[in-house]
């Protein structure tokens, strides 16, 4: 019964924050499991693949939502984003394919610099 009761506040929470302030919840829940890896790493190397495709998934949804048309933001940051995206995307990749913890490093601080940028604009 608990468990309902959170995940109603959840939503309802998720429904009336401000959109940049769950973009922030959302990079920093993927930082968040990204680093519990990284810092635990034989223990946690299991949750590796889960954490970088929530990381990977949410990343896809920026990219896309800024490239439609009539995405307000100015082109220049449309495009720096986009560049973070290929970057997360290609790292990724590289993460995959010879996983060290050290590598995880790159992806949880631009989800938190990011993160910490779309709450002071708030």
């Amino acid at each position: 019964m608990h468990n309902r009761g959170a995940e109603a506040y959840a939503r309802t929470q998720q429904t009336t924050s401000h959109p940049r302030e769950l973009e922030a919840s959302l990079l920093n829940r993927a930082a968040v499991r990204l680093q519990a890896v990284k810092d635990d790493w034989e223990a946690k190397r299991g949750d590796l693949e889960s954490a970088l495709t929530f990381n990977r998934r949410l990343w896809i949804v920026f990219v896309s939502s800024v490239a439609r048309a009539e995405n307000p933001l100015p082109r220049d940051l449309k495009q720096n984003i986009a560049n973070l995206g290929l970057f997360v995307f290609n790292h990724t990749i590289g993460i995959q394919v010879d996983p060290k913890p050290a590598k995880l490093s790159p992806l949880i601080n631009i989800n938190r610099q990011i993160a910490e940028g779309l709450r002071t604009r708030l």
